[in-house]
Parts: C-alpha cells; sequence; structure tokens
C-alpha cells in the first residue's frame, strides 16, 4: 500500500493583545511554549510550535499582539507580526469573544484591506467561548464576520479548556499544501532552552509586580552549564531600565529577588525536567526599549 501524501504548513497566528493567542497555542502544542499572563505585551518574539498529527505536520507562530509602537521595541514586535503574515502558508485571526463588539474593533478597514490581499488561507477563532453564559451571543458576530468575505472558515473555541481546538485543526489540514514535514515529529519547537528559561523568568516578573516594572522588563541568559551530575548551572540578567526599578525588583534586603528566584527555579526545573541553581542579577540599561542595538543583541 503506497504511503499517503504529507501535507505541511506554517501558520501565524495573530491578534490584539489579551486574546488568547498563548493559551490557544500552548493547547495545540500540547506543552507550555508561551509564558502566560493577564498582562498585555507578555509576547515579545515569535515563539514556533511544531504540531504533528499522522500525515500532517503543522508549525505555528505565536505572534506578540497587534498594537499601536510607542517603543522601537513595540516596532520590532510589529515587524515580527508582519514578517509572519508573509512568510506563513495561513493565517489565523483570534478575538475575544467575551468582549462583544469591541473584540472586532481592531479589524478596521486598513487591517482588512490587509488581510483580504494576502493570498493565502485566512481563518478566524473566536476564543474564550468558556466565559459566555449564553453561547448564542457569539452568533451575532460571526455572522459579522463572514459578510467581510475575509475568512475561509470561523471556529468558535475555547482555548483554556481545549474546546473545540482538535476539530478547529482538522478543518485547517484540508487547506494545507502537499509537502515534506519541516521537522523532526517529536520535535515541539524550533527555540531553544536557554530562550525557554528566559521567558519563564519574564513571567514570574510579570505576575510578581504591576504598573510599568513588567513592560520595563527583560531577562537574557547569561550562562547556561548543563553538568553530567548535580544541579545544572543558570544565570539570567534582568534587565531594567532605572535603578529605581532595580530596587523595586530586589526589594527590602533582597527579598523579592529572592522570591522570583525561587518561583522561577521551580518553573525552569518542571521544563526541563531536571534539577537548576539558579542565579539572577538586575541590571540597568536605560532606555533599553529605544535602542536599536540594545535590542538586536537581546534578540529582537
Amino acid at each position: 500500500m503506497p504511503d499517503q501524501e504529507k501535507h505541511y504548513g506554517c501558520i501565524a497566528i495573530i491578534g490584539r493583545p489579551n486574546v488568547g493567542k498563548s493559551t490557544l497555542m500552548n493547547a495545540i502544542i500540547g506543552t507550555k511554549l508561551s509564558i502566560v499572563t493577564p498582562k498585555p505585551q507578555t509576547t515579545r518574539k515569535n515563539v514556533l510550535g511544531v504540531y504533528t498529527e499522522g500525515n500532517t505536520q503543522m508549525t505555528f507562530l505565536d505572534t506578540p499582539g497587534v498594537l499601536t509602537p510607542r517603543y522601537e521595541l513595540h516596532r520590532s514586535m510589529m515587524e515580527n507580526v508582519r514578517v509572519s503574515l508573509e512568510s506563513a502558508d495561513a493565517v489565523l485571526v483570534v478575538v475575544d469573544v467575551s468582549l462583544g463588539k469591541p473584540a472586532y474593533s481592531f479589524l478596521t478597514q486598513e487591517f482588512r484591506e490587509a488581510l483580504a490581499a494576502v493570498s493565502k488561507p485566512i481563518f478566524m477563532a473566536l476564543n474564550k467561548m468558556d466565559a459566555l453564559d449564553d453561547k448564542k451571543i457569539a452568533l451575532p458576530m460571526m455572522d459579522e464576520f463572514r459578510r467581510m468575505n475575509i475568512f475561509c472558515e470561523l471556529f468558535a473555541i475555547s482555548a483554556l479548556q481545549d474546546k473545540f481546538v482538535k476539530d478547529m485543526l482538522g478543518v485547517i489540514t484540508g487547506y494545507l499544501p502537499e509537502g515534506e514535514f519541516g521537522y523532526d515529529p517529536e520535535q515541539l519547537s524550533d527555540r531553544t532552552e536557554r530562550f525557554f528559561v528566559a521567558e519563564l523568568i519574564r513571567e514570574t516578573v510579570f505576575m510578581a509586580f504591576d504598573d510599568e516594572i513588567p513592560y520595563s522588563v527583560e531577562v537574557a541568559i547569561a550562562e547556561f552549564r548543563e553538568r553530567e551530575r548535580g544541579k545544572w548551572y543558570i544565570a539570567a540578567d534582568i534587565i531594567v531600565e532605572r535603578e529605581s526599578q532595580k530596587k523595586i525588583l530586589i526589594g527590602a534586603k533582597g527579598t523579592k529577588i529572592k522570591e522570583i528566584g525561587a518561583s522561577a527555579r521551580k518553573k525552569a526545573e518542571e521544563h526541563l525536567e531536571h534539577p537548576v541553581f539558579l542565579e539572577l542579577f538586575v541590571k540597568v540599561r536605560e532606555h533599553w526599549r529605544e535602542r536599536k542595538a540594545t535590542l538586536r543583541g537581546l534578540g529582537y
């Protein structure tokens, strides 16, 4: 019996901040690749997840939330979104259905024209259906999206509860071109362990602070040493823009940075499936979000 034809394609996940793109990515891949917090701008860099099922492989790009740039960092994030749209085989637009009409306010005429100009399949996922007491509330929204004549398919899903996500993937599969797999079927991402540990540390900082601290923070892994025996050694720099932010992060007698380190270490050990010794250093780089050279050094 001849082998079945393989299908391979890349799907870019786009949408406003906090619509559940990262939660959806994690639900699709079946493990935590993208960090998730209630705060906007959590995802700053594209995270690629590899989903393989039978003779089909899809790579999903979790992109930063679509926003109006205020800093060079934001412009770099939006450039990531643009490049993803150009390089992907298909586009999945995610909206938060629980917001009602504001959920599609970002679909301005300009943005719709940009989507319409994309010569590839475009899908719409109405996410957070679990937040609706009456699911029928979503029907008028779906009708309005259909009338835009942009989307090949519309899906009502709950990424948080992993409901109807697999059904959505089955439909998307039918739009993928034939082709050999781009990744080993056992591979889940093209990102390194250093990247994921840095993201987990940043997630911990995001959850520990309010106001401007999370948005002024970046994390860089200074050293990642895998030892044959005992704990792996990881040293990470938590970068902020001002001395006052550094003091807040460290806390009185170092209590806050110890809390962050303990929590981040547990996350890192769970991800790496190996005990680690995590050492954190807080460093000030003024206006790092506006400096192109600094951003390049941080992987933007």
